[in-house]
């Protein structure tokens, strides 16, 4: 199994980066570029290699995920574990990828800066953001900053200046939750958008289906897609499921 230093040595060779953490990886940005350093038919102008937020990693996996969809790459992407840029989820996958890259590479001139088309390859942070410890500075799940406290430097001898630090750094918060919030909902809508069209579906098949000849598995994904956590309601004025017409 190679190790996480020969890992390093050929992500970094291969793509012209300088990571030193595996943990690295869990942006997305270089996971995209070794498959297209394969294919050559990523979209890397849609590749953010500078990710600092998850928003932005998740965007960069949505565009990995894709790409093997087009070239018929079966292994399932942990996102989910992926993001959140811990050494061991992302060593297994990044070893997945070393085999496959291996059984797979033609052997063709790549040239990895030329595909970025200059943009930025900022080493990404080694803890992805939102989540708790670190010593940068990132925000944890409930918008309290990692540590503790923000740190405001003399209490006693607060000065104008500090106070102008302090709320600069308060404005960063706020910007990186906004950005973050931002993502979540374009993730929402985007699943929405599925679920809403499988609903349509599903609804117009069973309606050109007998009611004794329906489909049993049909009528079980309309039932999950009706289902409600205990406690939920539906908004006042929303129309009942069999009464929608399409």
């Amino acid at each position: 199994m190679t190790s996480r230093a020969d890992l390093l040595a050929w992500l970094n060779e291969l793509l012209q980066i300088n990571y030193t953490k595996v943990e690295q990886c869990g942006s997305g940005g270089a996971y995209c570029q070794v498959i297209d350093s394969i294919y050559g038919n990523v979209p890397m102008n849609r590749v953010k290699m500078n990710a600092k937020h998850e928003y932005e990693y998740i965007a960069n996996f949505k565009v990995l995920q894709n790409s093997f969809a087009a070239n018929k790459v079966s292994k399932p992407i942990p996102i989910e574990k992926l993001v959140k840029c811990k050494m061991q989820d992302n060593l297994e996958f990044l070893q997945w990828l070393k085999r496959f890259w291996d059984q797979n590479y033609g052997g063709q001139v790549y040239d990895a800066a030329a595909r970025r088309k200059g943009a930025p390859t900022d080493t990404p942070a080694t803890v992805a953001p939102l989540t708790t410890g670190g010593s940068r500075g990132t925000l944890s799940a409930g918008g309290v900053r990692a540590g503790g406290r923000t740190p405001v430097g003399g209490r006693a001898g607060s000065t104008q200046p500090t106070d102008s630090v302090v709320v600069h750094q308060l404005k960063a918060q706020v910007e990186e939750m906004n950005g973050h919030l931002e993502g979540l909902e374009k993730e929402r809508d985007f699943y929405f958008e599925k679920l809403r069209e499988i609903e349509i579906l599903v609804q117009e098949m069973l309606e050109n289906q007998l009611d004794e000849s329906q489909d049993p598995t049909l009528k079980k994904i309309q039932a999950i897609l009706y289902s409600t956590e205990e406690g939920f309601e539906a908004p006042a004025g929303e129309a009942e499921p069999e009464d929608e017409m399409f």
